[in-house]
Parts: C-alpha cells; structure tokens; sequence
C-alpha cells in the first residue's frame, strides 16, 4: 500500500478540499454502477490511497478520506464535526479545568440542512429502509436536481453546503473559540498564536497521528492551505511539528489564495501588512515542505484559464472547483497501479509516488522548491479542432505572480493527461496521447530539459455539487465545440457527465517574480534600518534574527533561478 494523508487547513482550502471529494466519491460510485461507460469501471486507480477501511461500533463497513481538516468554529454549517457514520457525541471543548465559578453555556439551533444535503439524508433513508415495504415511493425523488442546483447556485455559504462525502470523527477539527466571523484573524502571527493556544497543537497532532500510524506505506501527505490570513499561521506551525515528526514523509504543499483575498488594500498599513503576511507566510510554510505550489489568480473571469469557463470570482463554490480539478489531476499518479517495466495497462501509465515528483522538480541539479501549477479544463482534443492552439498551448497557469514565455533550458515537469479525444468524440488510448505530446514537443521552439508524462483514459467526473461554470462551447462529455449548442451562457452537472483535464506542475524561472517581490519587500519593509513594518513583524513574533535568515533563503531561491544575479554577491 503506498497511503497518501491530506491535511486541509483554513476556509478556502476545505472549499477546494470539498470538491476534490466529491470528484473520488463519484469516480467510486461511478466505477460500481453497472451502466456507467467501461473507463469508469476499469479506471486502474487505487482509491485505498486516499482512502480507509474502518468499522462503526455496530460492526458497519466504513469507507473514508483518510483527511484532516481543520477549520474555524462554525465552518461546517449543518454537519456534524463528528460526521453521521459514528454518531458519537462530540467531546467537550478543551478548557481549564480548575475553575470554579458559574460557567453560562450559549447554545444556537442546528442548521438547516439545504436541499442539497436533505436529499442525501433522504438517499440514504430510502437505502437503509430499502428491505421494507413502506408503501411510498422514495423521499428523494420529491426535491429535484433542478431545484438543488439553484440553491447551490445561490445559497453556498460552507464548504459543507455542497460535500457529498461521510467523513471519519477524527477529520473534522474545528478551533474551539475563534469563529468563523472573526475579522482580526487576517495574518500570520495570530494563527501562530491560535494554534499554539490550549490543545489545539496537541489535538489536531493526534488526529494526523492516527491516520498516519495506521498506514502500511505511506508515500506523503498532501496538504492544502488557505494561506491569505491567519490559517497559514496555523499551517505553518503544524507543519513545523509534522517535519519533526515525520521527518522521512514527503509533504506535497498547496497554498491557496481565493480571488476576493486579492482585493487591494484600503490604507497604506493594510497593504504593508498584506505584503509582510505574504513574506512571512511564504517563508514559513516553504520551510517545513518539499515541494510548494503556489494558487490563486487574482481573477479567474479576466485569466486565460476561464476561455471555456464561466466563472464569478466572488464565489468560492465556483473557483475552488477548478483548483480542485487540477489538483485531483495532480494526484491521479500517485493511485496508479504501478507495473513491471515490461507490463502495459490500456487505461494509465506513468504511475509514481509523491517522492518521485518531489525529486523530479525539487531535487534535480537546480534544487528549486517552487513549482507552478497549469490547467488545461477542459482539455481539447489531440487534432486541436476546433480550437487553434496545440493541447500543450492550452494549458494556462493558477499560479500567481509569474512570468510569461520565458525561456528555461533547464525546466523540468511533470504533466497529467486523462480523458481527452483524439477527435470529435473518440476517445484517446494512451500510445496516441503520449505520440500526440511528443510531436508537440518536437515542434515547439522551446521544450524542458525534462518532462514525465501520465496519462490515463478516465476523465473527470462531473458530480451533482458541482457548479455551472461551463460554457455553451462544451459539451455534454467535455469536448470543445464550433457552434454553442445552448442559449444559456453556463452549464454544470446537470448538462455535463465529464470533463477531459490536463494539468501540469513545472519547476520554471518563470516563478522568479514571486520570489523577488517577497524578497524585496521583505528587505523594503522589515529589515531596512527604519523599515515601516519592522515593529509589526516583532508583534507577530519574529526578530531581526529570523527576518534575515528568511531575507537569506529567499535570496537562495532566486540565486538558484537566477545564477548570474547580483543576489549572489548581495550581502544584505
């Protein structure tokens, strides 16, 4: 077995964390249904890699993410931090316990569940009650799917709104006392502190503790962050103790920022203070991993990436869906049977482990740790018709703060391809998709030094939740059309059954501009004699000591980009 254990950290990573579920949930439900199409049935991936079997204390089979989440107090809207396999009773809140004095105790009405998890409730009612004969005809079939996407449309307000998944007891941690309306918590200092409080260290530790301990081989923790406030605190923090935990156990890093965290800044001191959290949160986070990539566009409706998307920033529901469909993309290698080198399989190759792509981009002769994540969604076919860039070309980039069409003769990358059509609607077999990108890299002007290609025929599947966000240029399988099949501008799981993906990580000089503007503006506004946000830095925590030694392995960074730069001979 070689286990993955992913840890969401923050708001916006458990929105993206929520779909990427949901994408594993349907791929099981998909591969068990006997008329879905055979790609689906014979997709060659091995699910017991994100996954655990357990036992509920009645002797009920579990199947679940083997996950940590970790969240504000109130996150998870009308769902249970103790999920609904279990139905144990959630245990107190951590506290001192020799005081004395009165203790008033608030408590609110549970949630409403919305339509969309009522009709789940009543799923799986009508599957418990399914020996007897009731004399109705099924609860479930009385709220329509129409009606759920409208109120997922317009209502999602937690990322459990739009979860279809059953999550262990142990995977939904909520930090007791910080609420998830707080509005101070917006930098690294005070989810350092908010993690260091109490247990909470204590407690989210054993809770990553026991999946871990239960692996046979566990090949590396997947971990997502909401980075833009005080969760990267947190984050940065845990990550810390996992490093010293569990030192041989690669840690795949996403630090996520949603497009409304992008807003600039009202005051002058605000701006400073963003800059400094991005340094500070870059830094620390970095440090405790093996391979970070950066995510958040600014704009998802003005990118590239959003040519056959209809996207509205302001929801996160709606651009968490592509960041978690680039990341599920990511992943699919790691669940890969893996073959002898003389066997082939007619639905994937190029399986690897997380430490495999952690030395491929991270540990090669560049030692560069940042990688930049690209998204091609959906994908077009390998003859490019109808549109007139190469599948190669198609790929745009979630990577903030980068450069374009830069040449690196050193780049290396690791590219995932599933789902795509040769032409029309035929499917792609893996020789002609691995043909197909060889003879685009034979005809580009530029090509990596290195690149590893995986590829598998099961595209992405589209679950009910998932939000309508395609254009009336796709179609009903993910393949791109010349003529708008429909009058509405948008579509989603009702109009679309999948979608063809390719995503691509690559460790690039293209990142360098990332790099220099934490770099600069870590010298501009922490170390410079005078800096305006020297003393802002020391209320966080961090003395001139740690400043200069983050100043350092940025300045590492770039040099290792950027050999020839003055950062080398720089003795700031």
């Amino acid at each position: 077995m070689r286990e993955i254990a992913t840890v969401q950290v923050g708001s916006y990573a458990n929105f993206i964390g929520s779909h990427f579920w949901n994408f594993q949930d349907e791929l099981l439900g998909l591969a068990d249904n006997p008329e879905c199409d055979e790609i689906f049935k014979n997709h060659n991936l091995d699910m017991n890699v994100l996954y655990r079997s357990g036992e509920t204390h009645q002797g009920i089979p579990t199947y679940t993410p083997r996950l940590v989440s970790v969240d504000f107090q109130g996150s998870l809207g009308s769902v249970s931090s103790q999920g609904t396999l279990y139905n144990e009773a959630p245990a107190p809140p951590g506290g001192v316990s020799t005081w004395t004095g009165g203790v008033t105790t608030c408590a609110s009405e549970p949630l409403k569940k919305n339509l969309f998890l009522e009709s789940l409730y009543l799923e799986d009612e009508d599957v418990g009650n399914a020996s007897f004969d009731s004399g109705k005809n099924g609860s479930r079939s009385e709220i329509q799917d129409k009606d759920i996407v409208e109120c997922l449309e317009n209502g999602v307000r937690y990322w459990t709104d739009f979860s279809k998944v059953h999550y262990h007891p142990r995977s939904l941690y909520e930090l007791s006392g910080l609420w998830m309306d707080i509005e101070d918590f917006d930098n690294y200092g005070v989810g350092r502190d908010a993690f260091s409080g109490g247990l909470r260290a204590e407690e989210i530790g054993e809770r990553l503790r026991f999946f871990i301990e239960e692996c046979d081989h566990i090949q590396g923790i997947q971990f997502v962050v909401d980075d833009a406030g005080g969760f990267s605190g947190v984050a940065g923090e845990f990550l810390e103790n996992i490093a010293d935990e569990y030192a041989n156990i690669p840690v795949l890093l996403y630090s996520v920022h949603s497009p409304d965290t992008c807003i600039d800044p009202k005051s002058k001191k605000q701006t400073i203070s963003r800059k400094l959290h991005d340094v500070v949160s870059f830094s620390r986070l970095s440090a405790s991993c093996k391979l970070v990539v950066p995510v958040g566009l600014p704009s998802f409706s003005m990118s590239r990436t959003s040519s056959f998307l209809r996207m509205k920033d302001e929801k996160p529901y709606h651009t968490s869906a592509v960041y978690a469909s680039a990341i599920h993309s990511i992943s699919l290698p790691f669940r890969m049977e893996q073959l002898g080198p003389s066997a082939q399989s007619s639905y994937t190759c190029g399986a690897m482990a997380v430490n495999d792509l952690v030395q491929m981009l991270a540990g090669q002769a560049r030692q560069n740790m940042v990688s930049i994540l690209d998204v091609s969604m959906p994908a077009p076919s390998l003859t490019g018709y109808p549109v007139p860039q190469s599948l190669l070309e198609n790929l745009q980039p979630l990577t903030p703060e980068i450069a374009d069409d830069v040449e690196d003769f050193q780049a290396v990358e690791s590219m995932t391809i599933h789902g795509v059509y040769r032409a029309g609607s035929q499917r792609a077999s893996i020789s002609e998709v691995k043909d197909a990108v060889q003879a685009a890299y034979d005809n580009a002007v530029t090509r990596p030094k290195f690149s590893h290609l995986s590829v598998a025929r099961c595209p992405l599947p589209i679950p009910l939740p998932f939000p309508s966000i395609f254009g009336n240029l796709v179609g009903q399988h993910g393949e791109l059309l010349d003529m708008a099949i429909s009058d509405s501008a948008s579509g989603g799981s009702l109009e679309f059954h999948s979608i063809p993906m390719a995503a691509r990580l690559r460790s690039s000089n293209a990142i360098l501009p990332l790099l220099e503007n934490r770099l600069e503006n870590l010298r501009k506004f922490g170390i410079a004699r005078g800096a305006l946000g020297t003393e802002l830095l020391r209320n966080w925590g961090f003395g001139m000591d740690e400043l200069e030694d983050m100043g350092e392995t940025l300045s590492k960074m770039v040099t290792t980009l950027k050999p020839y730069s003055e950062e080398s001979s720089d003795s700031d």
